[in-house]
Parts: structure tokens; C-alpha cells; sequence
């Protein structure tokens, strides 16, 4: 399957916590969008790594995503090197995307940079013939495929994007498959450890930034990226 949009995350609610609004909004504009989770998360304080195998599935199916897989690398200590490139290559050139979102640049979470940088490497090293990759079970080898652009969403720091997506109207889509996630986010009858994103006011710190960046450009919401390159563009009021 092809497809036009494929998110990675470090760990699952990754991708729904950065890009959970401009996927539900491409995937209503017809895009084929998928989902690529690096570890289970099976270091997180709270739950377990079957309870968010099972979130991460609800997650997708309220968010409508073509395919979700996890590369089950191992949380905390996977590294970027060519054990862990050449499995993200084969994803790559599995689902031939044009655009590759992933982690940010640099967070509070180790993983969310490491993240980053392993599949923006792996973007570039995806689209060289002579790396040689095919899938388990598979006779068949991989054609050499690079996505046109790799965007980083925006996690716990406060990055200032290179631009932002209007993403008025997808924000309760946004905030439900983040929801699913019950074992990580606020819920008044857990019982587990309080970490940084389980308080109510974490929650309510996503809205707060979608608003926030939504303000600076006139719309009520938005979500921000960071390119590796310039964006380019035919005449100037494509920018509008």
C-alpha cells in the first residue's frame, strides 16, 4: 500500500500528541496517512506495553489511519545506527510516502530526539540503490524510495515551527485519540503515578498551544513543524 503521509513516533501518542489534528484533517482531505511507532513504550511509569499496544490500535482506528505497525526497538536505549536505519528504511520503501513526519528536533524525552534524527537519516539513506533491503518473508528486494519532504512536529518543548496547519475543527479528534491513551493521560480513576502529561492540566497545555499558535496566524487553531529544508514554492501567493 502507497501512501501519502507516514508519522513515526519514538513511542506510541507520539504522533497523536504533535500531528494528531493535521492527520485527521489530511486523512478528511483524502490522504492515505499511516503510523509507524518505534517501541511499545514499555518504559512509561504508568501501564504496561500490552495495555498501550491495545490504546495505540483505538487510537488509530479513531483517527482512521490506513496501516499502524511498531518496530518494537527498545524503549530508552535504541540508538541510531544502521541495525535501527535499516529497519525504518524498509517502512520507508514499504509505503513509498511522499511526506515523513516525526519526532522533534530536540525534547525533554530522550527518544523524541533520537527519534528524530534516526528517521531523517533514514529518509535520506532509504533513497540509495545500492543499500539492499527486503521484508521478512519476503523474496523480493526493496526499490530504493525517498519521501519528498521529512516535517518534525512539536512535543514538550516550545519549538518555534518554520510553519503551522490550520487544523480548525479536528481538535476534538485530536484530543479523543490522545484520550485513548488512559493508561499515560489524566483520568480521575487511575490509581498509577502521577508523571508530567498525566495531570488535567497537561491536556488542557495541548489545546492551549494549538490556540496559541492558531491566534498568531488568525485561525482558532493550529499545529506546528520544523523543516530540514527550505520549502519551496512557484509564485508567491501559493504562500496564502
Amino acid at each position: 500500500m502507497k501512501l501519502d503521509i507516514l508519522a513515526f513516533g519514538a513511542h506510541p501518542d507520539d504522533v497523536e500528541l504533535g500531528a494528531g489534528a493535521t492527520i485527521a484533517k489530511e486523512i478528511a482531505n483524502g490522504k492515505k496517512v499511516g503510523i509507524i511507532d518505534l517501541t511499545r513504550g514499555e518504559l512509561g511509569t504508568r501501564g504496561s506495553a500490552e495495555i498501550r499496544d491495545g490504546e495505540a490500535t483505538a487510537a488509530a482506528k479513531i483517527l482512521d489511519v490506513s496501516i499502524r505497525e511498531n518496530l518494537e526497538f527498545a524503549d530508552g536505549f535504541f540508538i541510531n545506527d544502521k541495525a535501527h536505519q535499516l529497519e525504518v528504511i524498509k517502512m520507508v520503501r514499504k509505503y513509498q510516502p511522499e511526506i515523513v513526519l516525526c519526532n522533534a528536533i530536540a525534547d525533554r524525552h530522550i527518544d523524541h530526539g533520537k527519534g528524530s534524527n534516526l528517521v531523517s537519516d533514514a529518509c535520506f539513506l532509504s533513497g540509495l540503490k545500492k543499500i539492499d533491503t527486503k521484508l521478512a518473508g519476503q523474496e523480493t528486494h526493496q526499490n530504493p524510495w525517498r519521501p519528498k519532504v521529512v516535517y518534525h512536529y512539536i512535543q514538550w518543548k516550545n519549538i518555534e515551527p518554520d510553519f503551522v496547519v490550520n487544523v480548525t475543527g479536528f481538535m476534538g479528534k485530536k484530543t479523543s485519540a490522545i484520550l485513548a491513551y488512559s493508561s499515560q493521560f489524566y483520568d480521575p480513576r487511575s490509581d498509577e503515578p502521577e508523571t508530567p502529561i498525566s495531570s488535567k492540566t497537561f491536556i488542557e497545555s495541548v489545546n492551549y498551544r494549538a490556540r496559541d499558535l492558531g491566534r498568531l496566524v488568525g485561525v482558532d487553531y493550529a499545529e506546528g513543524f520544523t523543516v530540514e529544508r527550505y520549502a519551496a514554492v512557484e509564485k508567491l501567493d501559493d504562500l496564502i
